[in-house]
């Protein structure tokens, strides 16, 4: 955990979020600045800033966490119709907080290309 980061905050909870779901390691919430009907950050317990910072320790993260979407998509009852997962990797990829995650969004059609 980094004193700084936001999201380390909210898995801490010294910041208040939605909590939708929380394994062992990764914590969903709501994202406050919503995209679509369904958008939840899926973020890992542990500070990793970046996509780049996984390695061979820890990237089964990615997998439980992609499960776990699988798992809401299902409550929220978008498995059907569809959602993305998008990970945004440093400031010209479109990452603002640097704490590793994963934008759940569905609800809606998502349109091509993302950018």
């Amino acid at each position: 955990m980094m004193d700084n980061c936001l999201f380390c905050k909210i898995v801490k909870g010294e910041i208040p979020s939605k909590k939708v779901k929380e394994t062992e390691d990764t914590f969903a919430f709501e994202d406050i600045s919503s995209q679509a009907p369904t958008h939840i950050l899926l973020i890992p317990k542990i500070h990793l800033g970046t996509i780049l910072e996984l390695s061979t320790q820890n990237s089964d993260w990615v997998g439980k966490a992609c499960l776990l979407a699988n798992e809401i998509a299902k409550e929220r009852n978008i498995s059907d119709t569809g959602f993305r997962l998008v990970v945004n990797c440093n400031s010209d990829g479109g990452q603002t907080v640097f704490h590793l995650h994963i934008h759940m969004l569905g609800g809606r059609p998502m349109n091509w290309p993302p950018g």
